[in-house]
């Protein structure tokens, strides 16, 4: 499998790896089943995500999707985080192998969910929806 080599930079020195604590929202994606579970953490302030950070237990896929992800949302709106999609970070790593594109779906999922995690904790309704990619995935 060949890796692009922004991918390779963002598995071996990734960026905003973490917890952040007291986190204004907090989102947890993917699954045992599959091996990729991503937790991301967001510091809001006005309507800014001024910091963020992530957990992220998987492949070398899902850690470089993940640092990507906060380094596309960090210092952005709330409104242009839920604007990252999983082709943008798959873009932005310059491609990843087929096989790996739900890594960034997961991404994108775990933003959003931290996402409406800080607008349940305010009391704003959540007016996005959150594709679930891995509750039917089967594996690799």
């Amino acid at each position: 499998m060949q890796y692009s080599e922004k991918v390779m930079d963002h598995f071996t020195n990734p960026r905003n790896v973490g917890e952040i604590e007291n986190a204004d929202g907090v989102g947890m994606v993917g699954n045992a089943k599959c091996g990729d579970i991503m937790k991301m953490y967001l510091k809001i302030e006005g309507d800014v995500i001024v910091d963020c950070k992530f957990k992220t237990f998987g492949c070398g896929a899902a850690i470089a999707t993940s640092s990507m992800a906060t380094e596309l949302i960090k210092g952005k709106t709330i409104e242009e985080a839920l604007k990252l999609t999983n082709q943008v970070v798959v873009e932005a790593l310059e491609g990843l192998p087929p096989v790996k594109v739900h890594c960034s779906v997961l991404a994108e999922e775990a933003v959003k969910t931290a996402v409406a995690d800080y607008y349940t904790k305010i009391g704003k309704p959540v007016d996005f929806v959150i594709e679930k990619s891995h509750d039917d995935h089967d594996g690799k």
